[in-house]
This record gives C-alpha cells, sequence and structure tokens, in this order.
C-alpha cells in the first residue's frame, strides 16, 4: 500500500549521503511527500556511530550530530516514520563488524524514537577495478564475493533484529547485469600512461567516476578515481529503490529524470529499481 508521505532520518555515512543528490525530486515526482534528514559522517561504522552515542550519553555537553549542533537522542525525538542504518562500505563484508553495534543503535534508535520503524539499507560492492578488489589484495575477494559476503551479513542482521532491508546493492547488481555494453577492467598498468585529459574507462557501471584533480603541493593535475560510490546513474538508481521500497510506490509513478540521464537510461534504471524490490527475499516476519 503506497504511502503519501514520509519521514526520514538515515544514521549512515556517504552511501546514504547520496541520496541527497535526487532523492526529494524523485519521491515528489511520485506526488510523495518527504522530509528527508541525515545523521551520517563519511566513512562511518557502526561501531563508530556506537562510539559517538556513548560520548554523547557520558557528557552533557557533548553534542557530535549535525555538525556538532545535536545529540543524536534529540534529533531522533522529532517525530521520525523511518530511521536507517548501515555498516561502512569497507567493513560490510565483515561479519564480526556488524555487532553488538548494530543492536544497540537499534535498541537506541526505538528509546528515542519509539514510533520510528527501523530499517536496513544494504550497500553496494565497489567496481570492479577498485585495488582491494584485484589478486593479490589484503581483501582477497572479487566484486562477486564482496557482494555475497556483505548479502549475507545484512540478512542475518536482519533476521536478527527483524528489520526490513532496501535492496540498493541488489539494485546495483542487478544493473551491472542489464547493461548493454558492461565494465570491464583493465589492466593498472594504463594508469600510468594517461595524461589529461584522458579517463580509463567509466561506462557501463553505476558506481564509480573519474576526473583529474590539481595536487595543492606540486600544482600538478593527477588522475583521482572514485571506485566506490555511486555516479549520477547510480544515484537515480538509488533514488528510485528507497521511493519504491518505503513509499510503496510504483516506479511507474515516478515522472522525474534528471538533465544528466538519458530518457532511456533512465527508464531502464527505474525498472531495475522495481526489479530490486520486487524480488529481494526479505527476512522480517509478521
Amino acid at each position: 500500500m503506497k504511502r503519501d508521505s514520509l519521514r526520514i532520518l538515515t544514521i549512515g555515512n556517504s552511501f546514504t549521503d547520496s541520496l541527497a543528490q535526487y532523492f526529494p525530486q524523485v519521491a515528489a515526482s511520485a506526488g510523495c511527500g518527504l522530509v528527508f534528514e541525515r545523521a551520517n559522517f563519511g566513512g562511518c561504522e557502526l561501531e563508530r556511530h556506537w562510539s559517538y552515542i556513548e560520548a554523547e550519553e557520558k557528557t552533557p555537553i557533548c553534542r557530535i550530530y549535525r555538525g556538532g549542533g545535536t545529540k543524536l537522542r534529540d534529533l531522533l525525538a522529532r517525530g521520525w516514520d523511518i530511521v536507517t542504518i548501515q555498516q561502512a562500505s569497507h567493513m560490510s563484508w565483515r561479519p564480526e563488524s556488524f555487532q553488538p553495534f548494530a543492536t544497540n543503535i537499534r535498541d537506541y534508535i526505538l528509546r528515542y524514537a519509539p514510533q520510528a520503524e527501523v530499517v536496513i539499507q544494504q550497500t553496494w560492492a565497489y567496481r570492479a577495478d577498485h585495488p582491494f578488489l584485484q589478486p593479490g589484495s589484503d581483501w582477497g575477494i572479487d566484486q562477486a564475493e564482496m557482494y555475497g559476503r556483505l548479502t549475507a551479513n545484512y540478512r542475518e542482521l536482519a533476521k536478527k533484529l527483524n528489520l526490513r532491508i532496501i535492496p540498493t546493492g541488489y539494485a546495483v547488481q542487478l544493473s551491472r547485469a542489464a547493461e548493454e555494453k558492461p565494465f570491464v577492467n583493465y589492466d593498472p598498468a594504463l594508469l600510468e600512461t594517461l595524461r589529461w585529459p584522458d579517463l580509463p574507462p567509466q561506462a557501463g557501471d553505476v558506481v564509480g567516476q573519474c576526473h583529474y584533480r590539481k595536487d595543492m603541493e606540486s600544482g600538478e593535475l593527477r588522475l583521482w578515481r572514485d571506485l566506490i560510490h555511486l555516479n549520477c546513474r547510480g544515484q537515480y538508481l538509488q533514488a528510485c529503490v528507497w521511493t519504491a521500497f518505503l513509499f510503496g510506490c510504483p516506479v511507474s509513478e515516478i515522472t522525474f529524470v534528471p538533465e544528466e540521464l538519458d530518457d532511456r537510461d533512465a527508464a531502464g534504471l527505474r525498472r531495475t529499481a522495481q526489479q530490486a524490490v520486487d524480488e529481494f527475499k526479505q527476512e522480517k516476519q509478521g
């Protein structure tokens, strides 16, 4: 059943900050009212969030969230319908990193926002050319194994805490499989041959983007590769997944298309978002 409006708070990191780009416009175009706020820190693990909460509780004057302007308990008291949690991406494939922090945070949320539904966002696997996913890296896994492990961890957490999962990571995997010309990894030696404005391959994935930045010490332009975060295609996909999942809104009602995206591509991303929401098995019972 479609929900006409929601108040949503994220307790996360940059993997929910990416929603700020298109989520409000996507939801509004489907006739959904949205109040969306973030209690995020870049790269913040569940353990670090819990350490911030403990610090705020131990010291009356300690305020860490919203740029040091408020305690999380006061932010939680503002009447949210949905509060989301997630693990930081670099720890998401490590099962030992989730507990007891996720349970502690869930309990804390419900203490100060008892009316809210706590929901997990499933994060996603990095792009295939990320150094941590290459043969011989310290992680010792590839993209498929990263996805498989993080998904198993989120499913186990959802089962233990009886929470629903927003299947963003599954949507990313589906989009990769649906690409007409999927991203193909390249020899890292290529990077040593590139000069501005040349870039390594980027097309065929909703994750990753590359550009040049000036090194402020040397004054030289250096290639910068973000192989972790969603690009504009991925941000649109994520916004459509969240709208379809949380509002119960079919993607056919979403009319917003960013200027950065081709209409045909955007339609395909919406279909992928709906497929992810329809297919991803939920562990929450009753």
